[in-house]
């Protein structure tokens, strides 16, 4: 039974890749290039740098915080120069239109607004730089326009041979009509934010999928809805993750925690994330961000220094490992997957790991190795605190027979074996584990 009922599941997600990929090939494939990012490792972003924070000492502290880019910059030489000095990129506003699809007042006009000659003037008198990255053509748009993306990206992608277009897309929580009224006039354009992914994946030649999603504002569930279909969708096509997550805080009387830091990350990369942006660092939307308007720094400097010192630690372990599937367990008494498309698993089991809980939510994420050898690997998020209100100790406990090495976001973790192939290790909440197999 259980044979059979793999190869159900591994017949349909092969259906859906060829459907999906069928779209994709209908676009002429990925023209994506990734010059400047070196996409071997997890790279870190923030949204903004205001112009209050762009002086030598500023760039210094963002980089010495783990940031690797910075979105929305604008192409100024004096300041690009120290971002090269410093090993920072920037994916840089204002060359090209930056279009917003707005709450779907301008869906689909993005051709008439702006045609494709003024990418290419663009592209003309364009002075570029080591630091550049990537060009931002987009910000959250319908996805009535994602068949004009699909020139803009491979005008983009021509015009500036040393960059690549940058468009981030919406989350589920989205406003406007779905189900049963004209979802042209909502955001998405879609009647579903699987729709509106479906339709990215069909026409958009970018070998990525970034968005955004801010849990404090659209909570836990929406939360994995999101990272489901968007790591599925990549999963599928070949495309690699990037979420946009929240390091300020749309509460003025909350600051976001370092376990909440913690808990988006390690979510996030359970699901596969590739990349990880932090919004925002400077003042862009809501309060409490990293820096004061005055340029100094607010305790979220050094929360954010340590999770993004966690995350660039892991990378080389992680990175030499794919996404297979991701699987909520534990999740029973919860309602942290009302609404998320994701099924409660209440004991974890695959051909190599039997019997893995933690008597808590755990998100597992099953990997296997971007090499095509034997190598798997399990990336673990400890999930039954996501807000930081009362983090408790588990045992997190399974069987391989396997030889194992495991490592936390605090290092590695000794690792003795039981009688039988068990194996228990403490583990906290909000607390990463990536457990490889030798």
């Amino acid at each position: 039974m259980l044979r059979r009922l793999s190869l159900f599941v591994a017949l349909a997600a092969a259906a859906v890749c060829l459907s999906l990929n069928a779209g994709a090939q209908e676009t002429g494939g990925y023209v994506t290039k990734h010059a400047r990012m070196d996409r071997s490792r997890i790279n870190i972003g923030v949204y903004h740098l205001a112009p209050y924070a762009r002086t030598e000492s500023h760039i210094k502290d963002l980089s010495e915080c783990g940031i690797d880019f910075v979105m929305y910059m604008n192409n100024d030489p004096a300041v690009l120069d120290l971002f090269s000095k410093y090993n920072v990129g920037a994916i840089i506003v204002g060359t090209v239109p930056l279009w917003w699809g707005g709450f779907g007042d301008n869906a689909g006009t993005l051709r008439a607004t702006h045609p494709l000659t003024e990418y290419e003037e663009a592209a003309a008198k364009f002075k570029d730089h080591p630091a550049i990255w990537g060009i931002a053509i987009g910000d959250e748009p319908s996805c009535l326009d994602f068949p004009y993306y699909n020139e803009i990206v491979r005008t983009v992608e021509k015009g500036f041979p040393n960059q690549f277009a940058h468009l981030n897309l919406h989350p589920t929580y989205a406003p406007g009509p779905r189900v049963g009224n004209d979802p042209t006039k909502g955001a998405l354009g879609a009647a579903t934010y699987q729709e509106y992914i479906d339709a990215y994946c069909k026409w958009v030649p970018a070998d990525y999928i970034a968005y955004d999603y801010y849990y404090q504002h659209g909570g836990v569930p929406l939360d994995l809805a999101n990272m489901r279909i968007v790591a599925d969708a990549c999963l599928a096509t070949g495309r690699s993750m990037w979420p946009t997550v929240q390091v300020n805080s749309n509460k003025l009387e909350e600051w976001i925690s370092l376990n909440q830091l913690r808990f988006q990350a390690w979510s996030a990369m359970a699901f596969g994330a590739e990349n990880i942006t932090w919004a925002c660092y400077t003042w862009g939307w809501w309060y409490n961000q990293v820096l004061y308007g005055d340029g100094s720094k607010t305790q979220q400097y050094d929360k954010l220094k340590q999770v993004n010192a966690e995350i660039h630690a892991f990378s080389p372990a992680y990175m030499k490992y794919k996404r297979v599937s991701t699987s909520c367990v534990g999740f029973q008494g919860t309602d942290m997957l009302e609404g998320s498309g994701m099924e409660n698993v209440e004991i974890y089991n695959d051909e190599t790991f039997k019997n893995l809980s933690a008597g808590c939510p755990l998100i597992v994420g099953k990997m296997t190795s971007r090499s095509g050898r034997r190598g798997k690997a399990l990336f673990i998020c400890v999930s039954d605190d996501p807000y930081d209100k009362n983090p408790q100790t588990h045992t997190l406990s399974f069987k391989c027979r396997r030889r194992i090495s495991v490592t936390s976001n605090e290092g590695p973790v000794p690792v003795k074996r039981l009688c039988g192939g068990r194996y228990e290790i403490p583990v906290t909440s909000n607390q990463g584990i990536l457990i490889e197999v030798k």
